[in-house]
């Protein structure tokens, strides 16, 4: 299947629900029984190969409201016992074809953006290009729908 996608390797991973445990653990422990994409306020969670529930950002923005962990019986989805943890570890990137590189001004992903991770740095003669600011961005993928070229991503963050 990794093939078929392009991922050669086998070492591209999918973006599961937040709280989700290690991918490896994920994959164990995951029944894949679907509570968590039907409990879903923002119809974020998808089904994907082996019925694990999989984020797609397209559909719009994880709200970590927490319903997900709640109804996972499995283990599968576990807050952290520390207070104030990340529910994950993945931060909005930008790609080059966003169409502010074409001079062409568009305010889309930052307009979405509830945690003003997105900024616009002032330049003159152009057109200013978006930079997210890592430490604001939560990765709720609010940036990824509202882009009107597909120039955003959520990834793992390094």
């Amino acid at each position: 299947m990794q093939f078929l996608k392009g991922d050669f390797r086998g070492i591209g991973q999918s973006l599961r629900p937040p709280w989700a445990v290690d991918e490896a653990g994920f994959v164990e422990l995951c029944t894949g029984c679907g509570d968590c994409i039907a409990i879903c306020p923002s119809t974020i969670l998808v089904e994907a190969r082996a019925g694990f529930p999989v984020v797609d950002f397209n559909k719009g923005e994880c709200e970590f409201c927490g319903q997900c962990e709640a109804v996972c019986t499995s283990g599968a989805l576990r807050r952290s016992d520390i207070s104030g943890a990340s529910p994950w570890e993945l931060k909005a990137v930008i790609d080059d074809n966003c169409i502010t590189y074409q001079d062409i001004i568009c305010r889309s992903c930052t307009e979405k953006c509830v945690s003003d991770a997105i900024q616009f740095q002032l330049k003159v003669g152009c057109v200013s290009p978006p930079q997210v600011e890592d430490t604001l961005c939560t990765g709720c993928g609010a940036c990824v729908s509202g882009c009107p070229v597909s120039a955003i991503s959520v990834v793992a963050s390094a």
